[in-house]
């Protein structure tokens, strides 16, 4: 297995380079895509990525349970490419419909612990290559409101155990690739 986490902030150019890096791989490609239309704004952002795909690429639609959708799809001869990490972290937080308090401590469902838990066990054990985008929220300033807080928190503790696990971290700013770690396999 090759793993290849790739960061970066809002319209860093993360996801296009993920998705040259995939080309540039020559394998079979199989597109996780983790968000789910949830307004007009949002439906134009998921429209503009599938039309920059190519059309061979398979897309798996899948907004909670990475870890199976992984485990069902990687194969030694493909790439997985799974856009994005935050988005899905988003969709845990909010997946039984959670009201959370603006101020105070956050308890985070269940459903969130067992996903995030399965994705960090199943990943060293699959075939084939996997670039995981995720987007770095650590870099700005505190989020106002606890649950803003508690997602930061948990995107940049997600991202820290990624790193331990990926061959190769790299993030993009600008557009451009900054190479964080590179292990040879």
């Amino acid at each position: 297995m090759s793993c290849t986490l790739i960061m970066g902030g809002a319209r860093s150019g993360k996801s296009a380079w993920a998705e040259s890096e995939a080309i540039a791989r020559g394998k079979a490609v199989i597109y996780i895509a983790t968000s789910r239309v949830g307004d007009a704004e949002m439906a134009a952002r998921i429209a503009h990525h599938r039309a920059r795909r190519p059309a061979h690429w398979q897309t798996v639609e899948e907004s909670l349970s990475l870890a199976a959708t992984l485990a069902a799809h990687s194969r030694p001869d493909n790439l997985i490419l799974v856009d994005c990490l935050t988005l899905w972290l988003s969709n845990l937080l909010f997946a039984e419909g959670e009201d959370y308090p603006e101020v105070g401590e956050i308890a985070l469902p269940a459903r969130f612990h067992a996903e995030r838990a399965a994705l960090l066990e199943t990943l060293p054990t699959l075939p084939g290559d996997i670039l995981l985008v995720s987007n770095e929220v650590g870099m700005g300033i505190v989020p106002w409101g606890a649950v803003s807080r508690a997602f930061a928190d948990e995107a940049g503790r997600l991202n820290q155990a990624l790193a331990q696990r990926c061959q190769r971290v790299v993030m993009l700013i600008a557009g451009l690739p900054l190479t964080l770690k590179e292990v040879a396999t």
